[in-house]
């Protein structure tokens, strides 16, 4: 039996939707939502929708896991349903007044205020859709809402998956690169292992040959065990193998699909080690090995930043 694989979502979505009350009260709710820690909800809704809010945001939780997500409810004010009163401040007009005159004697202006700009003054005039007059419209509007939310949160999570699939594409490219730079070094490592031990040979026989007294005191097996342990502490076999891992793990967790940001960023983070543990054994080496070996520690961590910045954006 073929295993269902999980969707990956991005925390980028859009999706609004628009349907009426039984007495024909038209309304728009719209979903929207970008990258965020944890799961944040913003709703902005009329007055009166206090038990809609808590409903909608348990919707919301059940259906979405993370990103920040505005959710609006927009009243259709041509719907003969919703009563649109103005509403007029009259402590901000005085205001406006008063330092218009303030500022005409200060400067020894003789005019006087234009009522139609202190109106169109921020603020001053403001409209505002009526709640209703009893809970039964609530309670329709609620109703309405909550009928439609479901497959309004179906198309948002489709189009989160749509995004999610192309970063995930993506990041699965990013860790072929990955794998390849590992397996370059893989082939590289026996080699620049090799070179550094024949290096620290020779400058071993170097100092036995101008320095005779040394000679008497030291075997020369007692200083290529020496220069044996040196060479394993520049090994990076075990830092190629936990990159190898890593690399495979990443890769089984896209295609296991689900929610991955948070379990991805720290494998990456883990990933980034191993290359900073490499990039310290190999810098310093003067053969054309070591220097690539550096190279490839480089475009390694490049890769790796690259790649963080795409899971940022994963559910």
């Amino acid at each position: 039996m073929t295993r269902k694989i999980a969707p990956i979502h991005s925390m980028t979505g859009f999706a609004n939707g628009q349907a009426a009350t039984v007495n024909d009260l038209a309304f728009t709710l719209t979903l929207k939502s970008v990258n965020h820690r944890f799961l944040d909800l913003s709703l902005r809704m009329p007055g009166d929708c206090d038990a809609l809010e808590v409903a909608l945001r348990k919707l919301i939780k059940e259906r979405v896991k993370r990103g920040h997500i505005d959710v609006t409810l927009y009243l259709d004010r041509r719907s003969k349903d919703v009563a649109q009163t103005i509403q007029l401040n009259r402590e901000l007009l005085a205001a406006h007044v008063a330092v218009f005159h303030e500022a005409a004697k200060l400067h020894h202006f003789n005019v006087e205020p234009n009522l139609n700009e202190l109106l169109m003054m921020p603020g001053v005039l403001t409209s505002e859709v009526a709640a209703g007059p009893d809970a039964s419209r609530a309670a329709a509007l609620e109703e309405a809402v909550m009928t439609m939310a479901p497959a309004l949160l179906d198309r948002f999570n489709a189009v989160r998956a749509v995004e999610g699939a192309a970063l995930a594409a993506e990041l699965h490219a990013s860790m072929l690169r990955l794998r390849t730079l590992a397996e370059e070094a893989v082939v590289l490592r026996a080699g620049a292992r090799e070179t550094h031990y024949e290096r620290l040979h020779v400058r071993i026989a170097e100092l036995l040959k101008a320095d005779e007294a040394a000679a008497a005191q030291a075997t020369e097996s007692r200083l290529l065990a020496e220069a044996a342990l040196l060479v394993e502490r520049s090994d990076i076999e075990e830092e190629l193998v936990r990159l190898r891992a890593h690399i495979d793990s990443f890769i089984a967790m896209l295609d296991a699909g689900g929610e991955l940001g948070k379990r991805l960023d720290f494998l990456l983070q883990e990933l980034n080690r191993e290359a900073n543990t490499m990039l310290s054994k190999t810098t310093g080496g003067d053969s054309a090995l070591g220097l690539r070996l550096t190279t490839i520690g480089l475009e390694m961590k490049s890769e790796i930043e690259r790649t963080r910045e795409q899971v940022q954006n994963l559910e």
